[in-house]
């Protein structure tokens, strides 16, 4: 195939969504709008870098939705959007059966008063590895959080980054996150192999921020009472049963289905579903995924348009000016993932916009795929957890009444410093490297997506 000719104007159009994306954010933050960056919607602003590529572009209209159509209905799009909408539908079914409140119960059930700081940390990484999301988590535990810390006469700043830090560990790790998602099909590498190399990392920097938090994080007093409600262990089975399965290598698809599944005959039988709430909660999660889903398929399309113009080739010669082997384009891509999201506060949109780049990276390279998807997502995590405009710390402040400020926790977020220095690390010392030995580059059914 003729290499098409490289175009810098091409890449205009994801500028322009970029732009549009960030500029809305800090202009409602100097405004005073609470969650600024989150109120205009990406896909908004992604259709309207679409149109203008439509405007751009040479071709008849009919030929440039062709190119644009061959972005959506790619492969990798397809999945990625299907697995969005099975794990919205399972996160919700398994949320109004009681799953989550039976995980946040148990889990601080079993955590000892004086270690509750450390504890606190340690149910955020387990609630959101078996939900998937890091907001999810934040919303169920900070407000319990701030509870005990106020009882207990905890530093509130560090016990709100503590559960920061949790929750963006599964928010990395979790196999039915939409980070891990967007990062293993937008690299075309499964999630299991995924999971185990990123988990080589992210567990190291887990454990040291525990033993932190366990020295550093006790109360002042023990009198602690915790108002927690019941758990069931049988409404916990469903998150167990996804992880366990999705790590065997069943196919993912059928992994969620059965989760569905699972978690419907759960909420039947304990009596908090009927047919019609199961049907519901279904849909639900559909349409809680479907940002993301617009999002993934206007990000297809015009990626591929702007790929047939040449914008996805010049930006590769510029970064290949820039790196010299497999080493420095690791780097290149924990960068460039780093730089965008902190452009767009959206760590999943973050590694739909640079999944395609990082792939032409990997391939020219021949840095793992696996690799690839891991250092994507980890790098998209730490940044998003990390800057003062994201979500997670947004909601911190609104939780609190603004009680504690993001100058405040920032300095406290150990878990993402320590994952920082360990993946960082694992890019020149490959400690991480023995779960995915074989080499994809030896494999005959590994087809490079960009030609």
């Amino acid at each position: 195939m003729q290499q098409k000719k490289a175009r810098g104007i091409a890449l205009f159009p994801f500028l322009l969504f970029i732009i549009i994306y960030l500029g809305a954010g800090i202009i409602l933050q100097s405004m005073g709008v609470d969650q600024a960056f989150y109120q205009f919607p990406a896909p908004t602003a992604c259709l309207i870098g679409v149109v203008v590529a439509f405007l751009m572009f040479k071709g008849s209209i009919d030929e440039k939705f062709a190119t644009f159509a061959k972005g959506v209905g790619s492969q990798d799009i397809t999945i990625m959007c299907m697995i969005y909408l099975l794990s919205g539908a399972f996160a919700t079914v398994s949320s109004a059966m009681g799953g989550v409140d039976s995980v946040v119960n148990f889990a601080l059930s079993v955590v000892p008063v004086h270690f509750i700081t450390a504890g606190l940390f340690v149910v955020a990484c387990f609630m959101s590895l078996a939900t998937g999301t890091s907001m999810g988590t934040m919303s169920a535990l900070v407000p319990i959080g701030i509870g005990v810390a106020e009882a207990g006469g905890l530093n509130m700043p560090l016990t709100m980054a503590a559960l920061i830090g949790g929750a963006m560990f599964g928010d990395n790790l979790s196999v039915i996150s939409d980070t891990t998602i967007a990062a293993t099909r937008t690299q075309g590498c499964e999630m299991r192999d995924k999971f185990r190399l990123n988990g080589t990392i992210a567990l190291p920097a887990a454990i040291i921020t525990t033993v932190l938090l366990l020295v550093m994080g006790r109360p002042e007093t023990t009198d602690i009472a915790l108002e927690l409600g019941s758990y069931s262990i049988l409404k916990i089975l469903p998150y167990l049963a996804v992880l366990i399965l999705a790590l065997v290598g069943m196919n993912v698809f059928a992994v969620l289905t059965l989760g569905v599944v699972l978690s419907g005959i759960i909420g039947f039988i304990g009596g908090d579903l009927t047919v019609l709430s199961f049907a519901k909660a279904i849909y639900d999660g559909m349409l809680g995924m479907m940002e993301v889903f617009l999002t993934s398929i206007f990000i297809g399309g015009l990626a591929e348009m702007v790929k047939e113009e040449g914008g996805i080739q010049w930006l590769l010669d510029k970064i290949q000016k820039i790196i010299k082997g497999p080493k420095s384009a690791e780097v290149g891509i924990a960068l460039m993932v780093v730089a965008t999201d902190m452009a767009i506060a959206n760590n999943t949109v973050s590694i739909i916009v640079d999944g395609p780049i990082a792939r032409g990276i990997a391939e020219e390279y021949k840095v793992d795929p696996r690799r690839t998807a891991s250092l994507l997502d980890m790098f998209a995590c730490i940044s998003q957890g990390a800057i003062p405009y994201g979500a997670q710390i947004l909601m911190v402040g609104s939780l609190t009444g603004g009680a504690v400020s993001a100058l405040q926790v920032i300095p406290l977020l150990w878990y993402q410093g320590l994952l920082a220095v360990f993946a960082i690390i694992s890019i020149f010392v490959p400690f991480a490297d023995w779960p995915i030995k074989k080499n994809p580059w030896n494999f005959e059914k590994w087809e490079p997506a960009h030609k």
